[in-house]
């Protein structure tokens, strides 16, 4: 039996049956009232991927950089019931103080990006490339990543980076360094480092599981090292999908989140962030065509805010976020209920050790954004 589905069964008991049975307006007017009688001293941060039923109910939208700063400021608020995944709520508690809680609904929402690269990995694998390249590389971290590799990164004078502020980010991390290690995203990291002149072959992929790197080159060459890891959503897009839209439909314009592969990014019309994508379909006119290449409940948000442009997803077939919906509308009144109750469940706490660090990486970000 593997996490998954220890974490399956704890969500299971720890979800009374009568939350299944309850209506959505009976839950949804629950989740309302709750919310009015703890006023400010509840706040709930929801990502752009969360589901409708339960993004109805944030105090905040936005992606993880806006997220991460608005958590910052909430001094008034004595709970945060993070609408995201585990990552996020992480971030959250480093950011706030130590008497403020961390909530996450459900403890199942994680990020499969996130969990493909763990501290044992990346200690191992920072060791031998201190041994090829030596004190010559600064770590930068997605945000899509553990609070202890995010603190693995502050130590040794790295940043943290998000989709939409990664190739500011990339272009302070060479005036620290002569090369960068970027993880665990190898797809932000190539887009991003290709955009800024970086040539393909100059970047080395290193596969924490085989402990090797996928490179043909000469080691001095090197001046990009991205982790092999990736978002199960956003590789999901390939080229036939860009090439039979055009087929289709040669007016389409085509935008796509840098998380994609690269052939993906580079036949697209533009690449950016989650808010790049929503402000860029926003400001555009009335009548225009889009396909979008990132996560459907966004799709499906940004298409119902759009009725005078025509939309659609680059692969109509596409799923949501596994992960990130594991939060619902039960699991949220739930914890929010228990909160009523005077019961704080399924707290999200970083040891001080690993906050130390981390924090370091994540104020270099923001200092910067």
């Amino acid at each position: 039996m593997d996490v998954l589905d220890l974490l399956d069964i704890e969500s299971e008991v720890s979800l009374p049956k009568r939350y299944r049975e309850l209506s959505i307006e009976e839950m949804e007017n629950r989740v309302q009232e709750i919310k009015a009688n703890f006023g400010d001293r509840l706040f709930i941060p929801g990502h752009h991927y969360q589901k409708d039923e339960v993004i109805q109910f944030a105090d905040a939208r936005g992606d993880s950089l806006k997220l991460a700063q608005v958590c910052a400021t909430m001094n008034q608020a004595e709970y945060i019931a993070f609408c995201g995944v585990h990552f996020m709520a992480e971030t959250a508690d480093m950011l706030t103080r130590p008497d403020q809680k961390i909530i996450l609904p459900d403890l199942r929402a994680g990020c499969s990006m996130a969990d493909m690269a763990n501290i044992d990995q990346t200690e191992r694998g920072w060791e031998k490339m201190q041994k090829i390249w030596g004190d010559t590389i600064l770590p930068l971290t997605y945000v899509n990543s553990t609070a202890a590799i995010k603190g693995f990164v502050g130590k040794h004078g790295g940043a943290c980076v998000t989709s939409g502020n990664v190739k500011k980010m990339l272009e302070w991390a060479f005036t620290q360094k002569e090369r960068i290690l970027f993880l665990p995203d190898q797809h932000l990291g190539r887009n991003t480092a290709y955009d800024l002149g970086i040539k393909l072959e100059e970047m080395a992929v290193y596969a924490p599981h085989t402990h090797s790197f996928e490179y043909d080159g000469e080691w001095k060459d090197v001046k990009v090292i991205l982790w092999k890891g990736h978002c199960s959503v956003h590789e999901k897009f390939n080229i036939q999908h860009v090439e039979n839209l055009r087929k289709q439909d040669p007016e389409i314009n085509i935008i796509v989140h840098p998380e994609c592969i690269f052939d993906v990014v580079q036949a697209s019309d533009y690449a950016g962030s989650t808010n790049y994508i929503i402000e860029t379909i926003k400001n555009a006119p009335e009548g225009s065509k889009w396909a979008i290449g990132t996560e459907m409940n966004l799709v499906n948000r940004i298409i119902d805010d759009h009725p005078d442009k025509k939309i659609v997803s680059l692969n109509p077939f596409m799923c949501p976020c596994l992960t990130m919906n594991r939060i619902d509308l039960p699991h949220l009144l739930w914890s929010l209920e228990k909160l009523e109750s005077g019961e704080v469940v399924n707290q999200i706490t970083v040891p001080e050790e690993v906050t130390k660090y981390a924090v370091l990486s994540l104020e270099r970000m923001l200092e910067r954004s």
